[in-house]
């Protein structure tokens, strides 16, 4: 990568204009077309992992098909290298005198314009770096005025539920809308009858359980109409979609690397500057301190710093702020438009799939599918891809969850996700009592409702979801191959001895 030999001072970054406009996310102008059989379908993204061979417990190995994007997707092929070609270079940034600390500070720091431009902000605009999504609702949180009323649905991620009452907030739960006019109208009346006092509101971009696009636009005109403050959830939608803040007047946005194809643990939260200057630092250390001296009666006296460098204490992941900024180089450049045209035609294949086989269940809050099974529907398929991101959670009927996950790894090399996904409440709200069969698996302790949760996206090729479809019709059909147990809470494979036993008998 020539960027990194051409400037110690200030290296080069391949910077790429956004669209003039981003629509809301899930509209027609930003969706794929609901009939593309006859576009040619670009190809999938280069990521790693794609060739890592997977011993199946049958017999054979294939290559690893990964279908848990929502958890982490995997890295980019592009990003790798930037980071490979970086490391020689590495240096401690904003604390040295020496070329390569100079060199990583100053390539630290155009990552943070990279993410700006990545996420449209405006120029008052600040972009903190932190460990993930979590990290960065907690820091917001750190931050809220005194007496803040925090508004979130309970359709949230763990990381958006929880860290307001953990500050001390008082929190006010809003029931699931099975609508985006429910969702809109649910907000107003919630902050209509809210007292005096400042207010914020906390919603997800796309749901990590149903994929489903929230209408953030909508929301965020409703929040400032009654005074509130909003922050975007893009943990799921900012790989799969354009977030731009202004356009989408949202106040701030909190997103994770390790979900955009970037490792190395980082985070961003980006958005109004105000209430994260007023606040105490996030971390107290160096880095967030300007000056620190003894006081006349012994004490300590600090100056804080201002702006982002007073959340940033501690030497920064300057390797996962460029494993980042890289990514969102990545998704600009390959064009979002283009990306979603793909994603969506896999979501469909995806949908049509999964509603063919008897006794699947496509989980959903606000799409056509939620109560359909094995319905074979393609125009229910086409209309939900249009406002679903890559992610999609069923059940089937007479499995439990843990054993059907089990089994796509074991059998078919296939890795899905299964359980209740961080969202507890969501999870509860969807399967209600449709839950709770457990087949051969039981499920894990204290989770007698769970699911299974399969994701795709930029670099997903599509032997990897004919696999998996292929793999969920064999199994319901004939049931698994091989013999299963459970271990610490998990379904897991019999060894070969036991299994071959049990065959006998």
């Amino acid at each position: 990568m020539s960027l990194l030999v051409a400037s110690a001072s200030a290296p080069e970054s391949a910077s790429v204009s956004r669209p003039a406009s981003s629509p809301e996310p899930g509209s027609s102008a930003s969706a794929p077309a609901a009939d593309s059989a006859s576009v040619r379908v670009p190809q999938p993204l280069p990521v790693l992992g794609l060739d890592v061979p997977t011993p199946l417990v049958t017999g054979g190995q294939l290559p690893y098909a990964a279908l848990d994007y929502a958890a982490s997707a995997p890295v980019l092929r592009s990003v790798w290298e930037d980071v490979a070609a970086y490391a020689p270079y590495y240096g401690s940034v904003h604390r040295g005198a020496g070329h390569l600390s100079q060199y990583s500070t100053a390539l630290f720091e155009q990552s943070r314009e990279t993410v700006a431009r990545f996420l449209g902000c405006r120029e008052s605009d600040e972009v903190v770096f932190t460990r993930s999504t979590t990290d960065s609702l907690n820091l917001l949180a750190s931050a809220l005025p005194e007496g803040t009323r925090v508004f979130v649905f309970e359709t949230e991620h763990h990381a958006a539920l929880l860290p307001w009452t953990s500050a001390g907030a008082e929190t006010v739960f809003l029931d699931a809308p099975r609508s985006h006019r429910e969702a809109v109208e649910t907000l107003e009346r919630a902050l209509s009858a809210a007292p005096e006092g400042p207010k914020l509101v906390c919603v997800t971009g796309a749901s990590n359980v149903t994929g489903e696009i929230w209408p953030v636009r909508r929301l965020a005109a409703a929040a400032h109409r009654y005074g509130a403050r909003i922050v975007l959830d893009a943990a799921q939608l900012a790989p799969h979609r354009p977030v731009h803040i202004g356009e989408l007047d949202v106040d701030w946005v909190a997103f994770s690397g390790h979900k955009l194809y970037a490792p190395f643990g980082a985070g961003v939260l980006a958005g109004s500057p105000d209430w994260l200057r007023a606040a105490q630092p996030y971390l107290a250390g160096g880095g967030a301190s300007r000056k620190v001296a003894r006081t006349a009666d012994g004490g300590v006296g600090v100056e804080w710093q201002g702006g982002h460098a007073r959340h940033e204490a501690g030497s920064p992941n300057v390797i996962g702020a460029y494993a980042i900024a890289s990514a969102c180089r990545a998704l600009s450049g390959a064009g979002f438009s283009r990306l979603a045209e793909r994603e969506g035609e896999l979501t469909r294949r995806l949908l049509d799939g999964l509603r063919a086989v008897p006794g699947v269940k496509v989980l959903s809050l606000f799409g056509t599918g939620a109560s359909r099974t094995g319905t074979g529907d393609a125009d229910s398929g086409a209309l939900e891809a249009e406002r679903r991101v890559g992610v999609v959670s069923f059940t089937v009927e007479g499995w439990n969850s843990s054993h059907l996950a089990a089994a796509l790894s074991a059998e078919y090399g296939i890795g899905v996700r299964d359980g209740l996904f961080c969202a507890h409440p969501l999870v509860g709200v969807l399967l209600g009592a449709d839950g709770g069969s457990t087949g051969e698996c039981g499920a894990p302790e204290g989770q007698s409702l769970n699911a299974v949760r399969v994701s795709l996206g930029a670099g997903t090729p599509d032997e990897h979801v004919e696999r998996f479809l292929r793999a969920v019709r064999e199994l319901v059909r004939d049931g698994a191959r091989w013999n299963y147990r459970t271990e610490n809470g998990r379904c897991v494979p019999e060894a070969a001895e036991a299994a071959a036993e049990a065959a006998e008998a």
